[in-house]
């Protein structure tokens, strides 16, 4: 019950409306914690299988070997993330626009808050891990990152307005297997390896799909539609104008480091195989 009263009194102060009812306040709560303990497991699991089957987890430090297993369920959320928004955008009738009446600000349903839910249950679980081991697992952008995301989903969340750019955001996490993969190949050894190159690239393309140019299609979306935006609630509508900006920004930076760091490595792939050939 407490929870349940907290829950809603933050929805109060988000939204004037009766969305946030007791019963959805459990179902949310429900599902942030399955995403915490979905966390758990994934973190466990990834150092059992990595044990058993990659020979160089066990010579890996302590230190490793937690950023290694805490990648382990990155990936798996970005996995689910990427997957669910993907559905929810194009392949549900939520956001269709002739599948409801109501504005396409305000549509959600029970499954997209499950799935806000669990988010939260990740971004909580993640941002724990980084605040007691910092800032070995990242620093203060991550942090950054961590909060503003779980800002924005949660007033979503509780006034059931805004879902259709949350979602927007949630899609970008499908980068995340790109770096955490090139983190992995890295720490393995294999970072002159023909895989880490094609990841790399794969990374460079995936972010200008997902983090720049999804960005555009956000702003130009709020834009086109901004009649319906100015209809959401105070503190989310001056958050929609705030948060998303931060975020671009963000990206921009990250993508001009992922664009270095490609272009480093395939001039080190070049210059090789140049040595190679001149070897024979």
């Amino acid at each position: 019950m407490g929870f349940a009263f907290s829950f809603g009194s933050l929805a109060g102060l988000v939204s004037s409306s009766d969305f946030a009812t007791p019963n959805k306040e459990i179902q949310w709560l429900g599902s942030v914690f399955t995403g915490i303990i979905f966390c758990v497991i994934v973190y466990r699991l990834t150092a059992i299988l990595s044990s058993l089957l990659f020979k160089g987890y066990d010579k890996l430090s302590s230190a490793q070997k937690i950023e290694w297993n805490n990648r382990g369920f990155s990936t798996f959320h970005a996995l689910f993330a990427s997957f669910m928004s993907f559905y929810l955008l194009v392949l549900s009738d939520i956001f269709n626009k002739d599948s409801h009446e109501e504005l396409i600000i305000n549509r959600s349903s029970t499954f997209s808050n499950l799935v806000l839910g669990i988010s939260i249950g990740y971004f909580l679980a993640d941002l724990a891990m980084i605040l007691w081991h910092f800032p070995a697992l990242g620093g203060l952008e991550y942090v950054l990152h961590h909060g503003l995301s779980m800002f924005s989903i949660i007033q979503s969340l509780l006034s059931g307005q805004g879902l259709i750019y949350i979602l927007m955001v949630l899609f970008s996490e499908s980068t995340t297997p790109f770096v955490n993969l090139r983190w992995h190949l890295d720490i393995a050894g294999l970072k002159s390896s023909k895989l880490y190159v094609w990841n790399g690239i794969a990374l460079f393309f995936g972010w200008l799909i997902a983090r720049i140019f999804l960005f555009m299609f956000f702003f130009i979306h709020m834009w086109t539609h901004f009649d319906e935006v100015k209809e959401i609630f105070p503190l989310g509508f001056y958050s929609l104008l705030v948060v998303p900006p931060m975020l671009a920004m963000m990206n921009l930076f990250w993508f001009w480091k992922i664009a270095k760091g490609l272009v480093k490595t395939i001039s080190k792939a070049k210059h090789s195989k140049g040595a190679y050939q001149m070897a024979i």
